[in-house]
């Protein structure tokens, strides 16, 4: 990184810092809700991201009741499951209805368009995508669509040249209403580490970036937890809680790896400890993709996530 860009960098910090907190530069009361939940406790909303029980291969509805049972604030649901609802003949009105009926929020989408693609018609055709992917969310009043470093994967990109991919994309973003939430993938070329993550995000320029975080992805990529104190409040709104082996290696370890929180070796009580010091309000949403769990009874996999996370929690803040 020259001079110039550690100097821009660090001029825009502020989406990143205290500067987010102070002098938000859009309406909070467009994208994010602070209360986005009745059932919230305390600083700390639950959420559910269907991955979790997705190797039960139930219907939607079915997953959304048995959150709404376990006791979840709300939900992560993926773009390729809606999109398979939509194709279906069945309407995101109504079940965004049966949502809310049910008491819950839809807290945040997960797609996966490539907006950081090298090939310039790939690109294009993906911000398109993810327009389109912005508008379903609208339609299930969610403000916010995760946005990985897809496309990717095998490859590093210059992260002067990713911060602009993004800008592009926010841009789409702030124009929909739902702002994408830059995702670290710790097994990625690109994007795998904080500091990556935090560079692109203040380079980028748009004070209304936010980042999405994970235990798991944290320990892949090899990012110190302690980072999570630099980042300012606005930053983070959601973080997706799991947990890894103390033998797990880093080299080695794959998604299917993840266990319950608590159960591993993840760092929790300096984690949590520094989600909620500063911020109004932080969802935890358990994101797993464990096969031995999807062997279970979902209602049992999701009561004891719940419990899991809610332990974790407790334990930290007292």
């Amino acid at each position: 990184m020259n001079k110039n860009n550690r100097r821009s960098a660090l001029k825009n910090m502020g989406a990143l810092s205290g500067m987010a907190i102070m002098n938000p530069s859009f309406s909070h009361s467009k994208v994010i809700h602070r209360t986005e939940s009745k059932n919230a406790i305390g600083k700390v909303l639950y959420c559910l991201n269907s991955s979790t029980i997705r190797g039960q291969k139930l219907s939607l509805d079915k997953e959304i009741e048995l959150a709404s049972k376990a006791g979840y604030d709300g939900l992560e649901l993926w773009i390729p499951v809606l999109n398979e609802y939509k194709k279906s003949g069945k309407s995101l009105k109504d079940l965004n209805k049966k949502i809310k009926d049910l008491g819950l929020k839809v807290f945040d989408g997960i797609g996966f368009a490539q907006w950081i693609h090298d090939d310039d018609t790939a690109r294009k055709n993906a911000l398109e995508q993810a327009k389109q992917e912005m508008q379903m969310m609208a339609e299930l009043d969610c403000h916010r669509i995760a946005a990985p470093p897809a496309g990717a994967t095998d490859h590093e990109i210059n992260y002067d040249v990713v911060a602009d991919r993004f800008k592009a994309l926010q841009e789409i973003g702030i124009q929909q209403g739902v702002i994408p939430q830059l995702e670290l993938w710790g097994f990625s070329k690109t994007l795998y580490k904080l500091s990556q993550v935090m560079y692109v995000a203040t380079q980028c320029g748009i004070p209304q970036t936010r980042i999405l975080l994970d235990s798991f992805h944290l320990f892949k990529g090899g990012s110190h937890p302690d980072a999570l104190k630099l980042i300012g409040a606005e930053a983070i709104e959601i973080f997706h809680v799991n947990d890894y082996s103390s033998t797990a290696q880093r080299s080695t370890i794959t998604d299917a790896d993840r266990i319950y929180p608590s159960d591993g070796a993840a760092p929790y009580n300096t984690i949590i400890k520094d989600l909620t010091a500063n911020r109004p309000q932080v969802i935890l949403s358990l994101e797993l993709f464990n096969a031995e769990y999807y062997k279970q009874d979902a209602a049992t996999v999701l009561k004891t996530g719940i419990e899991k996370v809610k332990a974790v929690v407790k334990k930290a803040l007292g």
